[in-house]
């Protein structure tokens, strides 16, 4: 069926996401100079309002990059040869990190984890003790965006503290800005994310926040690096709120509108919305008797993983896109053709989530004849409305 959508297309991948209209308006403000003194106000005003998203005491760092940038920034600032490191893997990115960690040396120690399980504390404790070795950071992934995964960060930095005096690293790049986080409760050394996820940005801009801790370990790390010296970064920040490289400028201004957006909304708002989102696409996507590759426990609110049975995924993929031009996420690496992934985050509403849920019921109507015409939206529409009653009262 060809669509009749006159080229309107439905952005439902876990980055990059939709990027809201007065947030493309503010990147297209007038270029200005990045040594000059409105730059300087422009970046301290961001990183300043970034620091409770990231659950940061200090202002996060901004890079030029995309979110694998972040990654390798992490690592290439606190990590030297044969340094032993652990890092859970329970998908695709925590595999990259991992990877990261070998190109700069480091004895790589994988705990890994069943793909669409999260990393339970007991397991990284036993682990730790397990390995018997001196660790030097333990690498974690909030978020691991390949499955839908979301996992207890919170409790996995407790035990690397506890068990060593390891740094506590964490990518954040698919959830950051739709969870609560907080650095220094959690005992997280380094948080970083990227911008084309739920910060409502175009892909280019990577997020690092530091505390103290880190820093210290950041001047002595003996690593070469250049671009990515956080050294560099930190001491421009400091000394006249500048980078020590040129600027993605108008990003920096769309994150400014971001900011506000989010305040105007309330964090904790965001993080409400964010649940809610999960709980209409989930509940509807069970009620089209499709299986969930991830359980509702261990789920992520920002990508949710679908794993249609008789290896239908891809179909159903192409059939949304072919017909109702709505894109949504393959599987990746082991999981290429076993299941699709749905992006809710950032710029997402929940008449957004009745699109994606429609979509769905008109494409298994086109693979088999199923008539399912309702199930998903009706009960989705029911967890809104019933949100929305035990807000009011």
């Amino acid at each position: 069926m060809k669509s009749m959508l006159l080229n309107q297309q439905y952005l439902f991948t876990p980055g990059p996401t939709p990027i809201p209209e007065r947030v493309k308006l503010a990147m297209n403000q007038p270029m200005i100079g990045h040594r000059g003194q409105a730059f300087s106000q422009l970046l301290e005003d961001v990183s300043t309002r970034l620091a409770p998203i990231f659950g940061s005491k200090n202002p996060v760092l901004l890079i030029a990059g995309s979110g694998t940038s972040a990654l390798e920034t992490a690592v290439a600032n606190v990590i030297e040869d044969n340094d032993h490191v652990v890092v859970i893997v329970t998908g695709a990115f925590g595999e990259r990190f991992a990877n990261i960690c070998e190109a700069f040396g480091a004895n790589v120690h994988r705990l890994n984890i069943e793909w669409g399980k999260t990393c339970a504390p007991e397991i990284l404790e036993d682990y730790i003790k397990k390995i018997d070795v001196d660790v030097k950071a333990v690498f974690a992934t909030y978020c691991e965006t390949s499955t839908g995964v979301l996992n207890p960060i919170r409790q996995l930095g407790e035990i690397t503290k506890r068990l060593t005096d390891a740094l506590f690293i964490v990518d954040g790049v698919s959830c950051i800005g739709a969870v609560p986080v907080d650095m220094e409760e959690w005992e997280i050394d380094i948080l970083v994310s990227g911008s084309q996820k739920a910060l409502m940005l175009p892909p280019g801009l990577a997020f690092i926040a530091i505390n103290e801790h880190a820093k210290k370990v950041i001047k002595t790390c003996k690593t070469k690096r250049f671009y990515f010296d956080l050294n560099r970064y930190q001491s421009s920040f400091d000394k006249d709120k500048s980078t020590p490289f040129t600027p993605a400028v108008s990003l920096i201004y769309g994150a400014q509108e971001v900011c506000q957006m989010i305040e105007e909304e309330g964090f904790s708002q965001v993080i409400e919305r964010q649940q809610l989102l999960k709980k209409m696409v989930r509940e509807g996507i069970k009620a089209l008797d499709l299986p969930m590759f991830v359980s509702d426990e261990d789920a992520s609110p920002t990508v949710t993983a679908v794993k249609p049975m008789n290896g239908t995924a891809g179909q159903i993929k192409k059939l949304l896109q072919d017909n109702y031009s709505i894109t949504v996420a393959g599987g990746q690496k082991k999981l290429k053709g076993e299941i699709f992934r749905i992006g809710h985050m950032g710029y997402c509403t929940p008449f957004d989530i009745l699109k994606i849920l429609s979509g769905l019921e008109m494409s298994l109507y086109d693979l088999d004849g199923r008539k399912v015409f309702g199930n998903a939206t009706t009960i989705a529409e029911e967890a809104w409305r019933n949100h929305v009653q035990n807000t009011s009262n």
